[in-house]
């Protein structure tokens, strides 16, 4: 049985500019085939970009054009053959608030399933409709999940995700764009290496990387250990192997 997967950890400045986003995206995608990855994973709102951050409001996000560069992204998917986590944008029919979602691309370019993020500060709410269900999938005997940024604060997920044998879990962020260092620096990162020891699981930890993000992504392990991390507010990827039958 394999146990191993290789994830390929994106982080880039998030921008109110669907396009910019999309051709750092397509990037990083070209990048992950040629270093033989099984699945990439972006920050939260990587495509569409953040309301009330980058852009004022949802409402004024570009649908169609948003809509044109998902499928883009779709088709690379199919053509590398590659897993992906776009964080982005989910519209809902108005008057209700849209979702602030991750897309999970399949290698045939399809979206397996759609997370919704769960939990939210109060100007989250300000911008999105919280969801109320996980995505539990399966990669290569591998079993993963998806979780987005506040989530971490709200340990019962987590019990919950482990109680469905989950050995991997990608939560993308967005923390960037503050004024400076704040108890983000000293709580992010330190709170998922937490919520990994406490249930045994494998993360990639997606950020954005536009100034000043108080903590780049990483790759912790089963035991709380950062495995490997990017370098602060620069772009890049990590590429580490998950072995799930390693033991710690």
């Amino acid at each position: 049985m394999d146990s191993t997967l290789k994830v390929a950890t994106c982080q880039f400045p998030v921008s109110g500019s669907i396009r910019r986003n999309a051709r750092r995206i397509q990037a990083f995608l070209g990048q992950a085939k040629r270093r033989r990855a099984d699945i990439v994973h972006f920050s939260e709102c990587a495509l569409s970009g953040y309301a009330g951050e980058d852009i004022p409001s949802a409402d004024r996000i570009d649908q169609p054009l948003l809509r044109a560069e998902t499928t883009n992204i779709m088709h690379l998917a199919r053509q590398y053959r590659l897993w992906i986590i776009l964080g982005s944008t989910h519209p809902l029919t108005p008057p209700r608030k849209p979702h602030n979602s991750l897309y999970l691309i399949d290698p045939q370019g399809r979206i397996a399933d759609r997370y919704d993020k769960r939990f939210g500060t109060p100007r989250d709410l300000h911008h999105y409709s919280p969801g109320d269900h996980f995505v539990v999938f399966t990669i290569k005997r591998i079993r993963c999940a998806l979780l987005i940024c506040f989530d971490l604060r709200f340990g019962e997920l987590y019990r919950q995700l482990k109680r469905q044998n989950v050995q991997c879990l990608f939560q993308s962020f967005y923390n960037a764009r503050q004024k400076g260092p704040s108890i983000h620096n000293v709580i992010m990162c330190q709170t998922m290496q937490c919520r990994a020891a406490d249930n045994y699981f494998w993360i990639s930890m997606a950020n954005s990387c536009a100034r000043y993000a108080p903590y780049p992504s990483c790759i912790i392990q089963p035991d709380g250990r950062i495995a490997a991390r990017l370098r602060m507010h620069r772009p890049g990827m990590l590429v580490h192997t998950v072995d799930t039958a390693k033991k710690f």
